[in-house]
């Protein structure tokens, strides 16, 4: 078995949490009229671009929670939900506090905590990444956020964050995500990489492709098998 390193980075969207499902349903009891899957991927869909804008420094640092907002207010007309007032969009945004883990998650890390110490590597803000981990119950070691860095991934600034906040080198940090391109990001900086499979990531009805890449070190079906792999 090859050597494993001793840091577990966690991407959290879609990796270990499924924001699409989450969203949906949350959507689907409050605001039943609106198409809640289109819902869903909208608001995801204006991910990447806010933070483009933070990385270009047409925004000076701005925590997601914001960014996620702003995406929100121009989503809501085209929904037909611009007559929510300030309390009902805040509660609406906070919903990325909420999101459910995957059916493996928690079981999955709690066995991978047994041997790695385990933290988070997400472009969510401290507060919610802690918000979300006291509701769905993940065990982690530490919550480290782009927050921290000041930087988004693929920002190298948020790999190589972990291995000096940990004191080890880039190799001493595996990634483990859900999307090929943060760990490619990662493998260029130095560090290890295990993919997991989620293919329902964006929803039953766009399925992802979840073919291997031989570039990772590790390919897991979920967090479960990942543990599995590593022996756990």
């Amino acid at each position: 078995m090859l050597a494993a390193p001793s840091i577990l980075a966690f991407d959290i969207f879609g990796t270990v949490v499924d924001w699409h499902g989450s969203i949906v349903g949350e959507m689907q009891t409050l605001h039943p009229q609106v198409d809640a899957d289109a819902f869903a991927l909208a608001w995801r869909a204006g991910y990447q671009p806010a933070m483009q804008r933070v990385r270009s420094g047409e925004l000076g640092w701005t925590r997601i929670d914001i960014l996620h907002r702003m995406i929100l207010d121009e989503l809501l007309p085209k929904f037909g939900l611009d007559h929510l007032g300030e309390l009902e969009r805040a509660e609406l945004n906070r919903v990325w506090h909420r999101l459910d883990p995957w059916p493996d998650t928690v079981a999955g890390l709690t066995r991978l905590r047994t041997r790695f110490t385990i933290c988070s590597l997400s472009n969510g803000n401290i507060g919610l990444l802690t918000n979300m981990a006291k509701r769905a119950g993940l065990p982690w070691d530490c919550i480290l956020s782009a927050e921290v860095f000041r930087a988004y991934k693929p920002d190298p600034a948020t790999y190589l964050g972990v291995a000096d906040t940990f004191d080890v080198p880039p190799e001493g940090v595996m990634l483990v995500a859900a999307h090929q391109d943060d760990l490619a990001a990662a493998r260029n900086c130095g560090l290890a990489t295990a993919y997991i499979e989620r293919p329902l990531e964006f929803g039953a009805a766009n399925v992802k492709d979840v073919s291997p890449d031989a570039a990772n070190t590790w390919h897991a079906r979920d967090l479960v098998n990942l543990a599995e792999l590593l022996g756990c």
